[in-house]
Parts: C-alpha cells; sequence; structure tokens
C-alpha cells in the first residue's frame, strides 16, 4: 500500500511573516504561526477569533460602566426622594432650604425623577458614543476623517436647529434650578396658567379659560410663579368719603376676626393689616388690606376676605354712604320743576 505524502499547508517564503504579527498584542497570531507555519491561517485566526473576542469585550466592558453609573444615578435620585419625605434634598436650591419656602415633596420627588432619566440618558449617550468609535477603530476604520465628518456635520446642525438646542438647555436649567413644576401658576409673559407638563424642549401651560398653550423653554424670558413659598393678597376697598379712621378701624376687626376663624386660621402666615389711604378717586379714599398666606391659599383667602370686608361695611353704613354721594340732582326741566336724584 503506497502511504500518502504529506504536504505542507504553505510553504513560508524566507524571511515573511504574517501581517497581524505586529499588530496581535495577545499572541495568538505568532502562536498559529509557529505551529503550523501557515500565514494565511495565522491571519485567519486573528480576523476570525482576536478581532471579535476585542469588540465583545468593548461592548462587555462599556455595558458594565453603563450599568454602574446608572445604578450610582439610581442609588442619588432614590436618597434624594428619601430626603424628601424626611423635610430635605439634595437638589433643591438654597432658596428652598428656607422653612417657609419649602416646595412639596411630591413635586421635587418628579423633578429628581426626571434629572435622573435626563442623566441615565446623558450616560447611555456618551458610553456607547465612545464604545462605537472603539469597535470602528477595532474594525480598521480611519477615525480622523469620520471625526472630522462629525464635527463638520455637528456644526452644521447646531446652526441649523440652534433653537431645539436652546430649548433643551433651558429645559434643563428650568429643572436643575426648579424654576416651576406641575400644578405651579405661572406666568411666562404672553401666557399665565397652570403648568400642566414640563419637559426639556416643551412647557404646557392651560389659562383661565381653559386654553392649553404649549410654550417653548428656549422663548421664556422670565417666569413669575405664583405658587412658590408664600403670596399676599393685596385688597383695595373705596370706603368714600366717611371717616378714614372709622372705616380702618372697621376693616381691621374684620381682618382679624377672619384670621381668627379656625378654619382659616392655618392659611395666615402673619396677620392681617389695614395699610391706609392707597388711592384717593373723584368717589373717595381707597383702602388697602394685605394679608399674608400660604401660596396654595392665597385665591380661597383673598375671595372670602373680600366677602367679609364688604359685609362688614354695610354693616357699620359704610356701603351707604358711599352709595349715597353717588347720587346728584339732575337739572330742572322745561317746567320748571327740578329733576328727580339718581345715580351717578
Amino acid at each position: 500500500m503506497i502511504s500518502p505524502i504529506a504536504m505542507p499547508l504553505e510553504t513560508p517564503a524566507p524571511g515573511s511573516s504574517p501581517s497581524c504579527a505586529a499588530a496581535d498584542k495577545s499572541g495568538l497570531c505568532d502562536f498559529v504561526w509557529d505551529t503550523f507555519n501557515s500565514k494565511w491561517l495565522a491571519e485567519s485566526s486573528y480576523w476570525v477569533l482576536v478581532k471579535p473576542l476585542t469588540i465583545l469585550m468593548i461592548i462587555i466592558i462599556a455595558l458594565i460602566i453603563r450599568a454602574i453609573i446608572h445604578r450610582a444615578v439610581d442609588r442619588l435620585i432614590r436618597h434624594t426622594v428619601a430626603d424628601n419625605e424626611a423635610g430635605g434634598s439634595v437638589l433643591r436650591p438654597l432658596r428652598k432650604r428656607l422653612p417657609t419656602l419649602t416646595a412639596p415633596s411630591e413635586r421635587r420627588n418628579q423633578r429628581a425623577r426626571a434629572l435622573g432619566s435626563v442623566l441615565r440618558s446623558i450616560v447611555s449617550a456618551v458610553v456607547f458614543s465612545i464604545a462605537a468609535m472603539l469597535v470602528l477603530g477595532e474594525i480598521g476604520i480611519d477615525l480622523a476623517p469620520l471625526l472630522a465628518s462629525a464635527g463638520i456635520a455637528g456644526l452644521a446642525i447646531g446652526f441649523g436647529a440652534q433653537n431645539l438646542v436652546k430649548d433643551f438647555i433651558a429645559g434643563l436649567f428650568m429643572l436643575l434650578e426648579d424654576q416651576y413644576g406641575v400644578g405651579d401658576v405661572v406666568d411666562v409673559g404672553e401666557t399665565s396658567g397652570t403648568v400642566e407638563a414640563v419637559g426639556l424642549r416643551i412647557t404646557t401651560i392651560r389659562d383661565a379659560a381653559g386654553v392649553v398653550w404649549y410654550v417653548r423653554n428656549g422663548e421664556i424670558v422670565r417666569v413669575g410663579n405664583k405658587s412658590q413659598g408664600w403670596a399676599v393678597v393685596n385688597i383695595d376697598v373705596p370706603v368714600g368719603f366717611v371717616s378714614v379712621d372709622q372705616a380702618t378701624a372697621v376693616l381691621q376687626a374684620t381682618a382679624e376676626e377672619f384670621a381668627a376663624d379656625p378654619d382659616f386660621a392655618d392659611d395666615f402666615m402673619d396677620p392681617p393689616k389695614v395699610l391706609g389711604v392707597e388711592q384717593l378717586t373723584a368717589d373717595g379714599a381707597v383702602l388697602r388690606t394685605t394679608v399674608k398666606t400660604s401660596n396654595e391659599a392665597q385665591w380661597r383667602i383673598g375671595r372670602e376676605l373680600r366677602r367679609r370686608l364688604m359685609e362688614s361695611l354695610e354693616r357699620a353704613g359704610i356701603a351707604a354712604q358711599l352709595t349715597a354721594a353717588r347720587m346728584y340732582i339732575r337739572p330742572a326741566n322745561g317746567d320748571g320743576e327740578p329733576g328727580q336724584s339718581g345715580p351717578a
């Protein structure tokens, strides 16, 4: 029987070596080359084993880093929510640490969760972008032209979508600074009403007529928030030409009685005051009564105080004098008889 002649896989040329020898840091290419003396097999082992394993390791490390940072963010959010329930907060601005300016804990919880979602998204984008560039580098793609093209594209997008970028940045700082939240009554210039939704790009506001307004965060130049901390209710009451001291005493007594009412006493932060004459008009003096109250009770307190002040003026007879002061005598008619009196 004739035995087959063993043929070598490849006869290496003198001084030749596989191209993967210098690039492969693991030593697998050199090991296959020294063992089998096959340039093709050595290079194939590099592209079939080393490269995929390297790419797989990059992806696994990226996922691990992302998971670690996400877990740290989640722990920070849970710690913040726990502090909110206990009366403190990590993410609260300094002005919110005053006892009289403490925002509701549920609102701070929503804000903390929103910031956590934004941070997790940013972390995922950064980690996966770096991982993608490392993978492309392992494949052999030159990253220099790619990064240059990405920079030019980013510059073009930045100029074309600068309003969008402006909206996102304004929305992020709005969340960080806690300028307003869902349920707040705000005035943003041409629109005022109750905030129904807060996003990084759009804030949704429903006005008193029920109209829903979608306001871009980048277009908000100033914000008047009527729901943070405390509020001052100013009520101007016309008293005509009666004694100012008498009218002041009546209004002050009524306001103090109102502040002592058990149903409303918890809403008062300071005793009410009658400041005195605010205006002088053709109909007489206008007295101002001021009350410092909590932000959520300002409208309820204002409506009830107006009702009580008007009733007290009626009982004191001041309202009747104010009405009489507005009566006038009509000039004589054609028969020489005086006209009847009537309201002004």
